[in-house]
């Protein structure tokens, strides 16, 4: 045997790499990022504020003013503390180290983040996917069924779902937040809340259970990675065992701290993406041959029919048709298959949004 087949677990090298692609030179809608940046006057005084970090210096591990700030300014329940991530990969991270008792399992609907997933296998527990209706709304039986068989240790909801941008019936998470009870903990992924206006977080005190979970990414601080979870003390105080010392390194601090304190501004910035949003969409469903979901994130999910303007084109052919013309989507359509012939592509600026538009109504 070689050496890595020695030493590496068997379902860890029957894996691929999570793989990030190249964006230089291409109009980049493949990754759910704002594509806004902070106004010149904010980006000078951010500077400043970097500028006096102390860097021979290790993050203060608490994080006390940072975590103070997320609870006051996006709308943790009074009473409950956060948990930091570095970006909500290292929250879903900690989670899995932290339920992994042998047989342990992990339940999430598919399509879905891919991570669930991945970090559960890295931990070794298995991970149980539950397939969405052909419409892609939830199928809370099939949920409920899997529940009582599994037992799963962590079940998770995105709210809204990634690569759909559906948003599940609050009261089909409620039966399955029931379901789980005390034998599991339901973690709320809320990574697109700005675009979704709904959220589970002011419901905390309602569920013993639940952890909301969500991420600085979407709502225009991709680059800083910064994740944030709230629960019950006693639930949090676990995750915090498994917690990487300083993991929240004093450069992320000190730029959330600073943006926090101009909230106002990303939250117009994510009111603009929303009315692009209905604007994008309408646009896709005028094109024949393109099927556009209900989406309530920062993307759309759009569908090749035949028959259509693509005729037989694959969503590998479209895809690969708008490489050619520097524009990057997402395509899923091999994630699953229910996302057959599927690309998920960014809500962006007006600008990009028409590059988009132009390029695929050329490639169709």
């Amino acid at each position: 045997m070689s050496l890595i087949e020695n030493i590496v677990r068997p379902e860890i090298r029957a894996l691929s790499a999570y793989h990030v692609p190249d964006s230089a030179g291409l109009v980049k809608l493949d990754a759910m990022e704002n594509p806004y940046t902070l106004p010149e006057a904010l980006r000078t005084q951010l500077g400043q504020r970097l500028a006096d970090v102390a860097l021979n210096r290790y993050p203060v591990p608490s994080y006390a003013a940072l975590k103070a700030a997320i609870c006051a300014r996006l709308g943790v329940p009074k009473g409950h503390d956060v948990v930091l991530g570095n970006g909500s990969d290292e929250l879903i991270a900690m989670l899995s180290t932290l339920c992994a008792k042998p047989g342990a399992k992990v339940l999430a609907p598919m399509p879905g983040f891919v991570m669930y997933a991945m970090s559960a296998r890295f931990a070794g527990m298995e991970f149980v996917g539950v397939p969405l209706k052909a419409d892609l709304t939830l199928d809370v039986d099939a949920m409920l069924a899997a529940i009582t068989e599994y037992k799963p240790a962590i079940t998770y909801l995105a709210y809204p779902n990634n690569p759909t941008g559906t948003l599940f019936e609050a009261a089909q998470m409620e039966a399955i937040i029931r379901a789980v009870g005390d034998t599991g903990i339901v973690v709320i992924d809320e990574a697109y809340q700005p675009f979704a206006q709904v959220s589970f977080m002011d419901r905390l005190p309602e569920f013993a259970n639940v952890l909301v979970m969500r991420t600085v990414s979407k709502l225009g601080l991709a680059g800083i990675r910064l994740g944030y979870m709230s629960g019950n003390a006693a639930l949090l105080n676990e995750c915090d065992k498994v917690r990487p010392p300083y993991n929240i390194n004093v450069l992320t601090q000190a730029c959330a701290e600073f943006v926090l304190e101009h909230l106002d501004v990303l939250d117009k910035q994510a009111a603009a993406l929303r009315e692009e949003r209905s604007k994008l969409a309408a646009a896709l469903s005028a094109l024949p041959g393109v099927q556009v979901y209900p989406s309530a994130a920062n993307f759309l999910l759009l569908r090749l029919l035949p028959g259509g303007n693509a005729g037989s084109k694959t969503s590998d052919a479209i895809f690969a048709n708008l490489l050619e013309r520097k524009v990057l989507v997402k395509n899923v359509g091999k994630m699953h298959a229910l996302l057959e012939n599927c690309l998920r592509v960014n809500v962006s600026t007006p600008e990009e949004n028409a590059q988009f538009l132009a390029a695929l109504r050329a490639v169709l």
